[in-house]
């Protein structure tokens, strides 16, 4: 096995450089509950108001749910939620 192997017990994150891969992905599942309807949504209404010559808003949205299927495949960021929630909810029973 080379440095250059996948590793076969992650799973394989989708391609997501444009739109249509990030929808492919977002209606897999990739993404958090919920987002491949709010991308929709939110994308359409982007686009609805935004300038013909600016796009940013649309771009910036894709940016941002392409960052949440990468956030959310990444074992290192279920563990940091995991470990702030913990966090949270000690913080609560101490406060009672």
């Amino acid at each position: 096995m080379t440095a250059d192997s996948v590793d076969s017990t992650r799973p394989q994150l989708p391609l997501v450089h444009a739109i249509g891969e990030l929808r492919a992905a977002l209606n897999r599942g990739y993404g958090f509950p919920g987002d491949a309807d709010d991308f929709e949504a939110d994308f359409a209404r982007e686009i609805d108001q935004a300038d013909p010559a600016d796009l940013s808003g649309a771009v910036r949205l894709v940016e941002e749910f392409r960052g949440r299927v990468i956030a959310r495949q990444d074992p290192a960021f279920s563990a940091s939620v995991a470990a702030a929630v913990a966090g949270i909810q000690v913080a609560r029973r101490m406060d009672k």
